[in-house]
């Protein structure tokens, strides 16, 4: 549960972060099942696949950049979103009966782990009620600022969804548009292992590149009540595959 402290601090900042919220052998687990469901994706991408799943300018080898739904596909990871204090907090921040609509595995791997610009969730899903999404981020590796953490601008989730962009080459990387990223603070917010971020589906927030010797691993779950409906999502998401706690 949360703490009357920690509910302010989510609603002014817009996020949230909470170490040790998950055990060590619950990450081991994790990890363990990425790495063979990663060969395994890894193996059998088609060339389109290729463009959209891999790390740009990688070279020939390039690694994974993302899964998508592991709570859909993976037991392990339907395990983590059942454990009894994710469905608390959820609730206490949008309400009872809430769902699992779409979750991801962010690989960020060592070197090649490339950078995700300044962008808004609520941008992608666009559910009918902006302020009862939020995202469950769990740090499967310690997230630094050598690694590519999160970085977000604090308070900037009260300004409502903008505009976003994409480059030609990358429709899949929308962007808010850096005229207006510029107009903020980032902040970092480093987790650790096992540790979570949660955060509201307007704030602004971003990932820098990894450089470091180690892999930036993390896992995204996108939580709304149940029965609520994406209006006009600017990906394709299927309302039939949704994860109920």
């Amino acid at each position: 549960m949360l703490t009357a402290q920690q509910l302010e601090q989510f609603q002014q900042d817009g996020h949230l972060t909470v170490d040790e919220f998950f055990s060590t052998d619950q990450i081991k687990s994790a990890l363990k099942d990425i790495d063979v469901w990663g060969q395994e994706t890894r193996d059998n991408l088609s060339v389109v696949e290729k463009s959209w799943y891999l790390e740009k300018d990688a070279g020939e080898d390039a690694p994974l950049r993302k899964l998508d739904d592991p709570v859909f596909q993976r037991p392990v990871f339907q395990q983590l979103a059942q454990v009894p204090p994710v469905k608390q907090v959820i609730e206490q921040l949008i309400g009872p009966d809430v769902g699992i609509f779409f979750s991801q595995v962010f690989m960020k791997p060592a070197h090649d782990g490339g950078p995700k610009p300044i962008h808004q969730d609520n941008y992608y899903f666009d559910p009918t009620d902006h302020q009862r999404q939020v995202t469950l981020w769990i740090a499967l590796d310690a997230a630094t600022t050598e690694n590519g953490c999160l970085f977000f601008a604090n308070g900037s989730h009260r300004a409502g969804v903008v505009e976003h962009v994409a480059p030609v080459d990358e429709p899949f990387n929308l962007q808010v548009p850096s005229n207006l990223a510029q107009q903020y603070e980032m902040t970092a917010a480093p987790v650790p292992q096992g540790g979570i971020s949660i955060h509201h589906g307007n704030v602004f927030h971003q990932s820098s590149a990894n450089r470091s010797d180690f892999p930036r691993r993390a896992v995204a779950m996108h939580f709304i009540p149940q029965g609520m409906q994406l209006l006009k999502p600017t990906l394709a998401y299927d309302d039939d595959v949704r994860f109920n706690l």
